[in-house]
């Protein structure tokens, strides 16, 4: 059978018709190239054609390495690593003369953000990124970077071009997830392939390959950059400033080729004009080159670019075009659709011919789009200099711990941040030395530091692919202001010119204490309490303030430290407080005597704490989003081992070794009557359970709990009639898809403990509404009457959600049900909500059962 077919619908004659997986190069590539014959071709070192297989990782990185030794216009770039240790790499691609002076064009391109005014637009090479599989099960895209980096390091006819072009290839955003698929769909392909959906092959084991190590969606971590392969990334992204930056993605087997532009009333206000129309020109040539092979395609109508912290959106708010191709995914090798059946080389040949017209208007639009970002970045100095508010300031003056987390996410997007080094009140808020940092405004990244501090509650749309805001002071719950220019001229402050460190804690005092005691107030108190509970010492959590003889003021939450039964000796003992308190960043402090003010440490209103023996129940039924960012807290920020029991396991388990379970949101059904009544015995003797969401549901229709939730009522309308069209929107515009809200807590309650602010704001996606509890004990966080702080939010959801409860405490014999409606570790950056969720895990267990409903 010959490698050609005429159309989309002549390609899925092929396919029913016995279609070979086994396309070579020409089936992908246009005629008219002329590729050197001494650069290995994928077959030759892969073993076998793209798209015959999926080539994991490991072999499209060997691939790549080869391309670097081979052809002198490449060179291999490693910049990090995976939570499993795979590289993290990206292929550059330019000419010989331009590989020697790397540095230079990157120093001309700093010059077109930094120095407008003394950049030569002309003269600078343009960059185009094209970044492959951020979601590890969408493999066309990194089935193509293979064809694409082939076809850029070979034929002869690009050779000029990349004169005044530097490609940078990344063929897997997500290298860990790209091989859980691979594995997975490697593993169940038949030599005869049929396509049926009900095949094993077609429908992964949970969690699927989507995600990374932890199960996030790295295509939402561009701005957060929580995890190493988002950090390696946007460093590489803020080195180069492309112009162009490609996202290849696929979507469900139903559907053709979507590229940019998006739905153009759900752009980001903050996104020039000119972005867009550079976007519809590009878009010109994607429909060419698709044209010329038949394929369907469309634009305008899905998806949106208001969240910047996605692959194709971020681009937007650097002075760069972000471009989102979402091609119809085959899954494995060839499934059945409504057209007849999607072959995986037809998915991927789609995914290299958007490459290549990506490149012709790269090539076309080089001048045009170098003065874009020339532009972009002096009409932002103009507009910081119009605003009337000069810099923000934000801290926290009773934790460091969280403003060194956003001032690290600020300076890893190239923003000019400044530590404060003098005490300073601004607006009756005190600011303190070395816990605060200043941003001015008047510098290039003036737009991005506006979208990250901004709040907004009106839109042009009631519809968000993703989240409709994302205030960062917000999700870190630190005190910010914005400044005048004569405070920011005044105030003592200095310069952070290199990557920052969380600084180091300390032990106040000398061996042989009393006791010792540190405050809940910062961050990485939990991760200290777990490390000494683990070395085996006897620690207690104080219900109510005192003060040591030594002045210092012990709120409630305070962790009393004492040797319990470790046999060691007062130096060790002090000894391992210094450890743990130098690597938690906490401080320790020495009580001379047992007799303090307030309450005494032999009071009863101090608790001794077990140590938490956790599980999380994970698999089929289960979100692993909310999942993994349980996990990823506890294992990455808190150093602390956690069980992921399977839903299918959960029966057979011995759960009497564990002493808090935590349910994430999700469907629990699989687990019946014998798995809910055995959750039931173990929390009736004793142990903590923690549900999320959806579990509340599941715990309610068990019987487990008596959560109550406002009633979902539907969408009430006088019209006797509305348009079609406008179904769909209509639906949407009730959904709730992520925004801020005002809520408050009761800080004397352990699940307040460590917040001397009863001000929070917490992230909400989804329309579930809990009603407070007629014991007002058992509310300890509940939303306001004015709740909107940031985002979107029907009216007819607001109304539902003032004066709901957040977090609800229920009693089930010995034990403690604590119920979260909303995600208090949402994708791992709401550093401010965190303390909540630790502080079920430590603390249920001493909730007074007279305060449960």
């Amino acid at each position: 059978m010959k490698n050609f077919c005429i159309g989309l619908f002549g390609c899925l004659m092929l396919a029913f018709s016995g279609f070979s997986q086994e396309q070579g190069l020409e089936y992908y590539l246009p005629a008219g190239f002329t590729h050197d014959p001494g650069i290995p071709s994928p077959k030759s070192i892969l073993g076998f054609e793209v798209g015959e297989w999926h080539a994991s990782h490991d072999q499209v990185a060997q691939y790549f390495r080869v391309l670097a030794q081979t052809s002198d216009r490449v060179k291999l770039i490693e910049y990090g690593r995976t939570y499993e240790k795979r590289p993290l790499l990206m292929l550059v691609v330019t000419s010989p003369q331009n590989l020697r002076r790397l540095d230079e064009i990157k120093e001309q391109r700093r010059a077109l953000r930094h120095k407008p005014e003394d950049a030569n637009p002309e003269d600078t090479p343009f960059v185009m990124y094209l970044g492959h599989s951020v979601h590890g099960n969408e493999a066309s895209a990194i089935q193509a970077s293979i064809v694409t980096a082939y076809h850029f390091a070979s034929a002869e006819e690009v050779g000029a071009d990349l004169e005044n072009m530097v490609l940078l290839i990344d063929p897997a955003l997500n290298p860990d997830g790209v091989n859980r698929f691979a594995s997975w769909v490697n593993s169940h392909k038949s030599y005869h392939l049929n396509g049926d959906r009900n095949n094993r092959e077609l429908n992964e084991a949970w969690p699927g390959g989507r995600t990374n190590h932890y199960w996030f969606d790295l295509n939402r971590d561009w701005l957060p950059v929580q995890h190493p392969e988002s950090r390696g990334r946007i460093r590489q992204i803020q080195e180069w400033l492309p112009n162009l930056v490609l996202d290849f993605h696929e979507m469900g087997p139903d559907a053709t080729y979507f590229f940019q532009p998006g739905i153009p009333s759900r752009n980001n206000p903050l996104t020039p004009r000119k972005n867009i129309e550079l976007t519809e020109k590009i878009a010109e040539y994607h429909a060419r080159y698709l044209d010329e092979i038949g394929s369907l395609y469309y634009s305008r109508e899905s998806f949106d670019d208001y969240y910047y912290g996605k692959g194709s959106t971020y681009p937007d708010i650097q002075g760069a075009v972000g471009i989102l191709f979402e091609q119809a995914s085959s899954r494995g090798h060839l499934q059945e659709n409504q057209f007849g059946k999607i072959s995986f080389p037809f998915t991927i040949r789609n995914q290299v011919r958007t490459a290549l017209s990506s490149f012709e208007a790269a090539r076309n639009l080089r001048l045009e789009m170098n003065q874009y970002m020339m532009e972009f970045y002096r009409q932002a100095k103009s507009e910081a200099g119009s605003d009337s508010n000069k810099a923000f300031i934000f801290g926290v003056n009773d934790d460091k711990a969280r403003s060194y987390h956003l001032a690290d996410i600020l300076l890893h997007h190239d923003i000019r941040l400044y530590s404060l080094e003098e005490d300073i009140v601004v607006n009756g808020m005190p600011f303190e030395a070395k816990k605060s940092f200043i941003i001015p405004l008047d510098q290039p990244q003036y737009r991005l530091i506006k979208s990250m501090f901004e709040t907004r509650t009106e839109f042009q749309d009631s519809l968000f692919y993703d989240v409709s805001t994302w205030n960062f002071p917000m999700a870190f719950q630190v005190n910010y202001q914005a400044l005048s220019s004569r405070i920011v001229n005044l105030t003592n402050v200095e310069e952070i010119t290199s990557e920052i460190s969380l600084p180091e804690g300390s032990v106040m005092g000398a061996p042989g204490a009393y006791a010792y005691a540190f405050e809940w107030t910062d961050f990485y108190a939990p991760k200290a309490a777990y490390a000494l509970m683990g070395k085996g010492y006897l620690l207690r959590v104080a219900h109510k303030p005192f003060k040591s003889q030594t002045e210092v003021d012990f709120g409630r939450g305070t962790i009393l430290i004492s040797k319990g039964n470790a046999d060691v000796s007062d130096q060790s003992f002090f000894n391992d407080l210094e450890t743990i308190a130098k690597d938690a960043g906490i401080t320790i402090h020495a009580v001379p005597s047992g007799y303090t003010a307030g309450v005494n440490l032999g009071s009863p209103s101090m608790s001794v704490l077990r140590q938490p023996e956790i599980a999380i129940v994970v698999d089929r039924g289960v979100s692993a989003s909310d999942a993994g960012e349980m996990w990823h807290l506890f294992d990455q920020r808190m150093d602390m081992p956690v069980t992921l029991v399977s839903t299918d396991r959960f029966s057979s388990a011995d759960l009497d070794r564990y002493n808090v379970i935590i349910f994430p949101t999700g469907s629990y059904g699989i687990l019946g009557k014998t798995g809910a009544e055995k959750l039931k015995a173990w929390t009736q003797k004793g142990g903590t359970l923690i549900a999320r969401g959806a579990a509340l549901n599941w715990l309610v229709s068990m019987e487990l709990a008596a959560f109550s939730f406002v009633a979902e009522e539907p969408a009430q309308s006088n019209a006797l009639q509305r348009p079609y069209e406008n179904l769909a929107s209509d639906r949407g515009a009730r959904v709730t898809g992520g925004a801020i809200f005002k809520a408050k807590l009761d800080n004397t309650h352990p699940i307040g403990y460590g917040y001397s602010n009863p001000d929070l704001f917490v992230f909400k996606t989804g329309n579930q509404f809990l009603t407070p509890s007629k014991n007002p004990y058992a509310n300890p966080l509940v939303y306001t009457d004015s709740p909107l702080a940031s985002g979107y939010i029907h009216p007819s959801n607001l109304e539902k959600l003032k004066s709901s409860a957040v977090i609800q405490v229920a009693a089930l014999g010995s034990g403690r049900i604590i119920g979260m409606v909303d995600n208090p570790n949402f994708r791992a950056f709401w550093f401010g909500t965190n303390k909540l969720f630790l502080n079920a895990v430590f603390f249920g267990q001493t909730i007074d059962g007279n305060s449960a409903r």
